[in-house]
């Protein structure tokens, strides 16, 4: 009797440490959230992921670099060439794009190449918050990121962030880290096709390269400029409110 008494109070303890973990995770998660509605984001999961993975190999050349610039300091062109490529309801919807969820679902039940639907918004919980990798316990915990920052942050954040914690290649994050490596200007003197071609690399930005692009790159950075000649160019970012 004692030996089941004294498991009982084993697990018991178990179970509170653990609900008392997860409850610290979620309240840092909070604090982040209202935190960086504010300040620059300094440092991202995807950002420490990807630098302890390289320290773990031996590579110690390795840096994440990042430099985080304000949203004035972006050409328009790049904030208008993200939207085109990844999320062109960005502005109208609350967090998620029900209607890209349904097609992803359908295409991904009859095909092996599996399709994503997130929104920019959901990029941003995912990189700043989360890990790697698709699982459902990452995609409930981002569902829950993503209507956090949604319900604290603007769209103009949203965007902001998203700019400037995005992978655009090896080490290279944000729109001015990529903007200097790959063009050797600051990201406020981007132009359309340049910030076409960096927005052509986000699907796979460890794959697909601006500093050598493929066919396809090519390919999807001229769709990406007509898409952003039909939303309306410049313009548009400001009809919206995100410039």
């Amino acid at each position: 009797m004692r030996g089941r008494a004294g498991d009982r109070s084993v697990l018991r303890r178990v179970w509170r440490w653990l609900l008392r973990g997860c409850l610290a995770l979620v309240a840092l998660w909070l604090l982040a959230i209202v935190l960086f509605a504010f300040v620059p984001v300094p440092f991202t999961a995807v950002m420490a992921e990807r630098q302890i993975d390289h320290w773990l190999r031996g590579d110690l050349r390795y840096v994440a670099h990042s430099r985080w610039v304000p949203m004035r300091a972006i050409a328009p062109p790049m904030a208008l060439a993200v939207m085109a490529a990844e999320d062109q309801k960005f502005s109208r919807h609350w967090g998620f794009d029900i209607t890209a969820i349904r097609d992803a679902l359908n295409h991904n039940a009859r095909s092996r190449h599996i399709r994503g639907a997130s929104t920019l918004s959901q990029q941003t919980a995912k990189n700043l918050l989360l890990w790697e990798g698709r699982s459902w316990l990452r995609k409930g915990l981002e569902t829950g990121l993503t209507l956090g920052i949604e319900g604290v942050w603007t769209k103009r954040r949203i965007l902001t962030v998203y700019l400037n914690i995005a992978e655009f290649g090896e080490g290279i994050f944000g729109v001015e880290a990529a903007a200097q490596r790959y063009f050797s200007k600051p990201a406020s003197r981007l132009t359309a096709e340049e910030a076409a071609l960096l927005a052509a690399v986000l699907p796979n930005p460890l794959s697909l390269r601006a500093d050598a692009p493929s066919g396809y790159v090519r390919q999807r950075q001229r769709w990406i400029l007509r898409q952003m000649r039909q939303m309306g160019g410049d313009a548009y970012l400001a009809q919206a409110g995100l410039r």
